[in-house]
């Protein structure tokens, strides 16, 4: 099992940025993928981003890509640069990891695929 612990979530303003960490610890070496869901008041989780290794290969929800940048160098820890924030991106943030290995994107853009989860840290952007 992989414990996560999320942080860097606060209140913003629009238009600001925000640099989201999520540290790992445990069974690490089992992690196949990491990814990042939110979690607004009244909605479902969706997915935000995700990154699997060994080629780093990331993943983006279409309301994220070109704001929104998923990084992290080992399985230890991933980062979620959050650029030009807006109201919508209001939300509960969590980071996800997993053990299974997909030969293709779409399985980490699910919440279905990730077995282990942070507590999850609030990011507040306000006009």
């Amino acid at each position: 099992q992989v414990r996560l612990v999320e942080s860097g979530g606060e209140l913003v303003q629009t238009g600001g940025s925000l640099r989201l960490s999520c540290a790992a610890s445990g069974r690490t070496f089992t992690t196949a993928a990491m990814g990042w869901f939110r979690q607004a008041p009244g909605k479902e989780r969706e997915f935000v981003s995700a990154i699997k290794w060994p080629g780093r290969s990331t993943w983006y929800a279409d309301s994220v890509k070109g704001r929104f940048t998923i990084s992290g160098d080992n399985k230890s820890a991933v980062y979620l640069q959050m650029n030009d924030l807006s109201s919508e991106d209001t939300a509960v943030y969590y980071c996800a990891a997993t053990t299974l290995n997909y030969p293709v994107g779409n399985y980490y853009q699910t919440s279905r695929t990730y077995s282990s989860w942070g507590q999850g840290t609030q990011v507040t952007v306000s006009s």
